[in-house]
């Protein structure tokens, strides 16, 4: 079903790029004269645009394709923060939840044979914060250094539950998120990509995902004390 969905989304997406001779940005320039069409095109079409914004950044999510900076700093752009932000939050979610579920049917072969080591590497890091799984998953996913698209793919063949997969990719990206629609509200002052994650920004973020961990260590480290206790 899920499968259904996905090419359906894509169906429509493609009929609006092709009717419209709209594409994905693949630069800052070409990211605000997309913005500037489709802010036009929204005053007539609103539910049109919100079809088209959301089936292009289900697609780009679903399949792994890079990019989501753009689609966030346009969704600042298009929609303003009201609407932008809970928007991308939510098509984040439903996104990486179509990848995770398309890799389950179809990726384990493929990511075992490209990706064996750090498949293995992950799978030991995930067995070793089973007491606290949902915590590591959200410190991944709000460290700014992290794979998303890896994690998204590889997420089902370590049997991460799907519940928790969901809500860790929808609250651990809030942050990035939050300051991609922020300052896609302001697309128009922006000059460089490099503006967008300074020093300071990926500074608080790690320190923002070092805090999402301590809740699963403490948890790690009473769940070990109650089981020697016990033994």
């Amino acid at each position: 079903m899920t499968i259904y969905v996905g090419v359906i989304l894509c169906s429509v997406m493609i009929f609006w790029f092709f009717s419209y001779e709209l594409h994905f940005p693949s630069d800052l320039e070409d990211l605000k004269s997309l913005a500037s069409l489709l802010k036009q095109y929204r005053q007539d079409n609103f539910g049109y645009v919100i079809l088209l914004f959301c089936s292009a950044y289900l697609y780009k999510q679903t399949f792994a394709i890079p990019g989501s900076v753009f689609m966030n700093l346009l969704a600042g752009a298009i929609f303003g923060m009201w609407v932008g932000f809970p928007l991308v939050c939510t098509l984040t979610g439903c996104g990486a939840t179509f990848c995770y579920l398309l890799s389950k049917a179809f990726g384990k072969v493929l990511l075992l044979q490209y990706f064996p080591d750090k498949i293995q590497a992950l799978q030991g890091k995930v067995q070793e914060n089973l007491d606290g799984l949902f915590f590591f998953l959200l410190f991944l996913r709000l460290f700014p250094m992290s794979p998303n698209w890896f994690l998204n793919m590889s997420s089902p063949i370590l049997e991460v539950p799907i519940t928790h997969f969901f809500f860790s990719v929808v609250i651990g990206l809030m942050p990035y998120n939050f300051i991609c629609c922020q300052t896609g509200c302001i697309l128009s002052q922006l000059t460089s990509l490099d503006e967008l994650f300074t020093f300071n920004v990926v500074i608080k973020l790690c320190g923002i995902a070092v805090m999402a961990l301590l809740p699963g260590l403490i948890v790690k480290k009473l769940h070990k004390a109650k089981k020697s206790h016990s033994d």
